[in-house]
């Protein structure tokens, strides 16, 4: 075995280029990574590479900056409690902030009755413990999932996720009864969605060996599509007849992001169980599966956890996440900054026949983009990235065709900064849709 070697300079060499050679020598290609420069430092909606230059961050670490980069106030939290310790494991010796914090989710969160949460630390992870509680709770095994649908990377949750390129493609099999059916989004045919529903119903599990049936409010990595209200109405009442639970995964959608704390909001609609990440807690690591208490309390005690599950730091930047959404009232600006930027869409759309649709649920926005005979069109949606990255807008794709650009600005931007983001995507769409 060779002995530990001392790391380099990090500092040296300085440049985008040489850590881009150095990344792909030393990590696998299989974590894919859009960019070839690397961050320096960052502020609210802005960050700078190595380099110098300077970025409007509209990707938001994937959704996870709803507050945006190193927030004053979650910062100070951050940093007092790692002045207190940074790990215990919640399972050996716990720790009050968990509790109360799960105090505040329980209050907030539209499930009726008493409510329960657990920490976890990804949305993967939150997931894979969501179907563990229904499963647990029902005795039941099967679980129904929705074409275009992402719930995470790991074995599991990249089984309910419904788009096979890149994430399912060479890791088969996957696990048993798991079943898929077309996502009712808004625009889409209900009636199709409760024909493949009673197809599953009949060829491949009776009902009552369904544990839960999960879907997004509005899908992510699908293409920022909402679903219709009817249909989670129908859901509920599809689960309701049949012992089914009824499982809202609002990992990318909660927060704020749809102009409400959560997406369910919207639909008057109370799932059994929830789950919860990304800007739950700032950047760092956290997530939760929130749910009726009865049905939370299905695993007997060592069935749920986790080594770094409700991680102290994390734990404390969330409490700073929920302050400084009341406080800057970050669900009402999403409905704001999400309808300025609709109707700036809605008038480039006007202008060029490429851009297919435009939609949205508060500033969880997208725009589609087709060719000239109306068919998904992936290789124009990349240029038009790239044009705006080129400009120092960073934007990020989306879509089962890979043909949609998802708007994931943080809620706490500037209005000057919001504009020149506005700006610089004109100047891309010009350059390439023109």
């Amino acid at each position: 075995m060779n002995a530990p070697q001392k790391p380099e300079n990090l500092n040296a060499p300085h440049t985008n280029a040489a850590w881009h050679q150095r990344r792909l020598d030393a990590t696998p290609r299989g974590v894919g990574v859009m960019g070839d420069f690397f961050i320096d430092h960052a502020k609210n909606a802005e960050l700078w590479d190595i380099e110098g230059r300077r970025f409007i961050d509209f990707a938001g670490g994937i959704a996870v900056l709803n507050t945006g980069h190193v927030h004053p106030k979650v910062q100070a939290a951050i940093a007092a409690q790692l002045q207190r310790f940074t790990h215990s494991c919640y399972q050996v010796v716990p720790y009050a902030e968990y509790v109360a914090l799960a105090e505040r989710i329980n209050a907030i969160v539209p499930i009726e009755g008493q409510v329960k949460t657990a920490f976890f630390s990804t949305g993967a992870e939150a997931i894979e413990n969501a179907i563990k509680i229904a499963r647990s709770s029902t005795g039941r095994s099967g679980v129904i999932a929705f074409g275009g649908a992402f719930h995470g990377r790991s074995l599991f949750a990249v089984s309910l996720t419904g788009k096979v390129q890149p994430y399912k493609a060479g890791f088969g099999p996957f696990p048993p009864e798991i079943y898929h059916v077309p996502f009712p989004a808004e625009g889409a045919s209900l009636d199709e969605t409760k024909r493949a529903m009673d197809h599953v119903f009949k060829c491949d599990i009776e009902p009552s060996r369904v544990a839960a049936i999960v879907f997004e409010p509005v899908q992510g990595e699908g293409g920022f599509n909402p679903i219709q209200k009817e249909a989670v109405l129908w859901l509920r009442q599809l689960c309701d007849q049949h012992g089914i639970l009824l499982i809202a995964d609002e990992v990318q959608t909660g927060f704020a992001r749809t102009g409400r704390m959560f997406a369910m909001e919207h639909y008057g609609v109370s799932p059994d169980l929830m789950t919860l990440a990304k800007s739950m807690a700032g950047g760092t690591t956290l997530s939760a599966v929130c749910g009726k208490a009865a049905i939370m309390d299905g695993p007997a005690p060592g069935g749920l956890g986790g080594t770094y599950a409700g991680n102290p730091l994390a734990i404390a930047a969330a409490h700073a996440v929920l302050d400084v959404m009341a406080e800057e009232q970050l669900p009402e600006r999403a409905q704001r900054l999400g309808a300025r930027l609709v109707a700036h869409l809605n008038g480039a759309k006007a202008k060029y026949a490429r851009i297919g649709g435009v939609r949205g649920l508060g500033a969880m926005v997208a725009c589609e983009f087709v060719d000239a005979a109306g068919a998904p069109d992936a290789d124009t949606t990349k240029r038009v990235q790239a044009a705006a990255l080129k400009r120092g807008l960073l934007l990020l794709t989306c879509g089962v065709y890979g043909n949609v650009i998802r708007y994931l600005f943080p809620l706490t931007i500037e209005d000057s900064v919001f504009a020149e983001a506005l700006g610089v995507l004109d100047a891309a769409m010009a350059e390439t849709l023109a």
